[in-house]
């Protein structure tokens, strides 16, 4: 893939998959390992895929204190370590938007991430606190 597609859309708090990347996923025929990154807006999610793809560019970075990633992003890229695998790196739309405000919705992407992926990156600032093990606890609950 020569960059990222939306994989997951989410337009008013609704959570679509995106056919044209569902069949490009179903078109990879190597084994995939999948990794996906969640954690606060604006904490450098995508910048951190993009490092993972070994790419200075790929996954959208913002330039603003706004989100800027929505939904769930792609990108499938050739596994660095393990010949005939493919990566599939997932970067999910931030945590806590105060200007989206729904929580449930976040929790939703954060599930799907979860329950898409066989490696999640939770990305934080400083140390873990105890919300973000209450929403941690609350969402492996959801994938149960």
């Amino acid at each position: 893939m020569p960059g990222p597609v939306c994989l997951i859309e989410n337009i008013n708090g609704k959570l679509t998959a995106d056919q044209e990347a569902l069949k490009i996923l179903s078109a990879v025929m190597q084994p995939v390992v999948v990794v996906a990154i969640v954690g606060l807006y604006r904490t450098g999610k995508s910048y951190l895929m993009n490092k993972l793809a070994g790419k200075k560019k790929g996954f959208s970075l913002g330039s603003t204190v706004q989100s800027h990633t929505k939904g769930i992003w792609m990108w499938c890229v050739p596994h660095p370590s393990m010949p005939n695998h493919t990566l599939v790196l997932l970067d999910t739309e931030g945590l806590g938007d105060v200007e989206k405000g729904d929580n449930q919705n976040d929790s939703w992407i954060f599930a799907l991430a979860i329950l898409l992926s066989s490696t999640v990156v939770y990305n934080s600032m400083g140390t873990i606190n105890q919300q973000a093990m209450d929403q941690l606890h609350y969402v492996t609950e959801l994938t149960d």
